[in-house]
């Protein structure tokens, strides 16, 4: 499956989807009358799911009773380990595929009976963009867009340039698509998604084949996007992708959703890091474990372990009493990656 980037007529009322324009009722919801059977109080959030599952021919569970919130305005991580239900999830709320079972609403709406409502306000990039290969890049965003019979011509090229622009691929413009790195043909696929303004912005692993320059320029434009109002739905395995960007987290394991959140609500959930800095460092780790550290590790001139819920002063006395010469003392904030080990076992990759 490529690229799912929605084109057709964006008919979004400048207010956020659902507000009350009677005075006095700012930043309150309403379901509009005319919404039709299915819909949901927007307020829930931008994407709201209930018991979603999907099993595949032969019995294949690959997404078991998914119950999600993505807040409006917010950058969303989805994540999980590669096979976890992520993309599979995300092709249901894109009404690319049914679910066995459960419900998903976009902006409202249920999916994917609503798709033709819904998905003009969506800019999606899923499983790598589908390109024309004989075609250049800025020929296969003007086929994009004039595929859609309510986007104005008239506006067309310049919407393209700005499109291009935005991802920084002005200067490749006019190569062959076919000649395109993996990553200029992300680059590309998300400029298709920023064609026109979108609601809601849904990324599966925006950074996959960019170089570390470019993924700081892609992190930078989700968080401009979010900036205007826009919320992205970001689906990735870079732990460290998703600590920098975004503002809530929800993570997948072997099909099931183990938590969700604000990203700093999560990280704090784990506990830090003992650090105990000595030239000692063999004597430390000793006292450090009859003192109930667990998960003692010595670098260097560093020794770490889980941080014990005992008082940290009587483990420092304890140190200094055995002869330990410490010159460092703290506990280090628990990460994004130690959460997420902690609750589901499994490793993550944190490169990027």
């Amino acid at each position: 499956m490529g690229e799912a980037s929605a084109t057709g007529p964006d008919t979004a009322d400048p207010r956020p989807d659902g507000a009350d324009p009677r005075p006095g009722t700012e930043g309150t919801r309403r379901v509009p009358a005319d919404a039709g059977p299915g819909t949901v109080d927007a307020g829930d959030g931008v994407i709201v799911t209930r018991a979603l599952t999907k099993r595949y021919r032969g019995g294949q569970l690959a997404v078991d009773g998914l119950d999600l919130i993505v807040p409006a305005g917010s950058v969303f991580g989805f994540l999980g380990p590669n096979g976890s239900g992520k993309t599979t999830t995300i092709r249901m709320l894109m009404g690319l595929i049914e679910p066995t079972s459960g419900t998903a609403h976009v902006l409202g709406r249920p999916m994917p009976r609503s798709a033709r409502a819904v998905l003009p306000r969506v800019g999606a990039l899923i499983e790598g963009p589908a390109l024309y290969g004989f075609l250049s890049g800025r020929d296969n965003l003007l086929r994009y867009d004039a595929a859609d019979p309510t986007a104005d011509p008239r506006t067309r090229r310049a919407r393209v340039a700005a499109a291009l622009d935005r991802v920084g691929l002005t200067a490749a413009a006019g190569k062959k698509a076919k000649a395109y790195s993996l990553g200029m043909k992300q680059r590309l696929g998300l400029a298709a998604a920023l064609l026109r303004p979108r609601r809601l912005l849904v990324l599966d692993e925006p950074t996959n084949g960019l170089d570390p320059q470019g993924m700081r320029e892609i992190r930078a434009l989700v968080r401009e996007l979010a900036s205007d109002g826009t919320t992205v739905f970001l689906s990735s395995h870079l732990l460290d992708e998703i600590e920098q960007v975004c503002t809530h987290a929800a993570v997948m394991a072997r099909g099931r959703l183990v938590t969700q959140g604000a990203v700093t609500d999560l990280a704090a959930g784990a506990r830090g890091r003992l650090v105990v800095t000595t030239p000692d460092t063999g004597d430390a780790a000793r006292v450090l474990k009859e003192q109930g550290v667990a998960d003692v590790v010595v670098a260097e001139d560093r020794v770490t372990g889980e941080a014990p819920e005992r008082d940290l002063a009587e483990v420092n006395a304890a140190l200094v009493t055995a002869g330990v010469r410490v010159r460092g003392f703290g506990v280090e904030r628990a990460s994004l990656e130690d959460a997420f080990v902690a609750l589901t076992g499994e490793g993550f990759d944190v490169a990027g």
